[in-house]
């Protein structure tokens, strides 16, 4: 992927300050909305069941995460989920600790039956468990798992006809078409709560402006884990806290040409 085009795609969603439709969990919401206004996305948090058809179709893009979920926000997901498939409004999901209990996975393989998703975006095992691989996890966090993780991103990119993102030391991006490995990011970013929750709602920032999804979630991690490089160097006296608050100063501040400069991808399959 042409490192430049990362840049630009970075440079649209600051011009375009595109509306973010976010259905997530109590634990990120305020980290999420600031993160979106940093990066220079218009964040919007709507999940009563009686608007969320009104608000999906006007966002230019719409973030499911079930990591604090019932049975309420479930129906305000689908029903947002199905208004945004009939807006032609990409929608992203973000399986938090499918898994981890029979309701959560149960959940996840419901939203990605009922609505089209046009990105998913987890760990190894969270994905894994949407499209019934197995694949070890604890609490909402994916334990240690000895499979392919190029090849589970490719088998669900296939069988849920979506771009897949799996995240972790190495990031795998692929529409089932081609596939890319970003090697950006710092490990601190596992200290801090919401952190792959707000990149998941980066991701549909990037969506919103950029129609081509694999190359919009590649561009979308690149210019996040460059700006949370940044932030650790400047914190690493300090601790997750002050990493957490200097993520969202870089958020403002990661450039074109940072992303351009600093992005690590390659493309492995076409």
């Amino acid at each position: 992927m042409d490192m430049h085009k990362i840049g630009e795609t970075l440079q649209k969603v600051r011009e375009v300050n595109p509306l973010v439709h976010n259905i997530t969990n109590v634990v990120v919401t305020n980290f999420t909305a600031n993160g979106l206004l940093a990066l220079g996305a218009s964040p919007v948090m709507a999940y009563a069941k009686e608007e969320v058809a009104d608000m999906a179709k006007i966002a230019g893009a719409l973030v499911l995460n079930i990591g604090t979920l019932n049975e309420t926000e479930i129906e305000a997901m689908i029903i947002a989920g199905k208004s945004a498939n009939e807006s032609g409004v990409p929608v992203i999901l973000d399986p938090v600790g499918a898994g981890a209990t029979a309701y959560r996975t149960q959940t996840a393989r419901k939203i990605v039956s009922e609505v089209q998703i046009a990105a998913l975006r987890g760990n190894a095992a969270e994905v894994a468990n949407v499209v019934g691989e197995n694949w070890t996890i604890k609490g909402v966090d994916a334990g240690a798992g000895a499979g392919d993780v190029i090849a589970l991103a490719q088998k669900a990119a296939e069988q849920l006809r979506t771009t897949v993102v799996i995240t972790g030391k190495e990031d795998v991006v692929t529409d089932g078409a081609k596939t890319y490995i970003v090697r950006n990011g710092h490990p601190i970013l596992t200290k801090v709560t919401g952190t792959g929750c707000l990149l998941t709602s980066v991701i549909g920032a990037f969506a919103a402006v950029e129609k081509d999804i694999a190359e919009a979630a590649v561009a979308a991690l690149v210019s996040y884990e460059v700006a949370a490089e940044v932030a650790a160097k400047k914190t690493v006296e300090e601790g997750p806290g002050s990493f957490q608050i200097e993520l969202l100063n870089q958020l403002s501040k990661v450039s074109a040409a940072d992303a351009a400069q600093y992005g690590s991808v390659e493309k492995i399959a076409e």
